[in-house]
């Protein structure tokens, strides 16, 4: 018994000293256990690391194409700008990003709060958005890609894409001429 308590001893202290870590040796079968397999010490620092979310990427470039627009549902969008009244046609930002996996479907929680929609036109403007504002179950924001507006396509000047917020206090955030769309994780 002693001798192989000795020897179960220095086989730890030998696996000791070539890894540096501490390993056990298996207790011995308690008395009357008559089991095929010994028992185990329990050792609380050998749990596994807790499972890791899958890492969220970015940037994310939102797809402005014609075809990815077409396929997506629209919408008549009632907004004014500089006291002039508007009357645009166009898809639903938070339709749009679910669409194409930039924004999940299901409501946003956890890290997906830390992620906004970067918003540039031509003209070097740029608007930001956070996604939670723009959550259906969060914010519940309305914001749209519009092409049309007063029952034609956009002219230069605002088209061929216009960012729209109707229901922000002033257009400072409606983007013209709006030439990309990007989700991107907070530092």
């Amino acid at each position: 018994m002693i001798r192989s308590a000795l020897a179960l001893l220095i086989l730890a202290l030998s696996a000791c000293a070539s890894t540096g870590q501490a390993q056990r040796a298996a207790a011995p079968a308690p008395a009357g256990n008559h089991d095929s397999h010994p028992a185990q010490a329990h050792d609380p620092r050998l749990h596994a690391a807790p499972p890791q979310a899958a890492p969220i990427a970015s940037p994310v470039v939102v797809p402005l194409d014609a075809a990815t627009l077409a396929s997506l549902p629209r919408e008549a969008v009632n907004a004014s700008a500089h006291r002039q009244a508007l009357r645009c046609e166009g898809i639903a930002l938070s339709t749009l990003l679910r669409a194409t996996g930039a924004m999940p479907v299901e409501p946003l929680r956890g890290p997906q709060l830390a992620r906004y929609v970067q918003a540039d036109g031509n003209d070097g403007y740029r608007a930001l958005y956070a996604l939670a504002e723009l959550d259906p179950s969060l914010g519940d924001r309305k914001v749209f890609v519009v092409d049309r507006c007063d029952g034609a396509p956009l002219g230069a000047e605002d088209g061929p894409l216009r960012l729209i917020a109707p229901q922000d206090a002033r257009p400072a955030r409606w983007v013209r001429q709006l030439k990309s769309l990007t989700v991107i994780v907070a530092p």
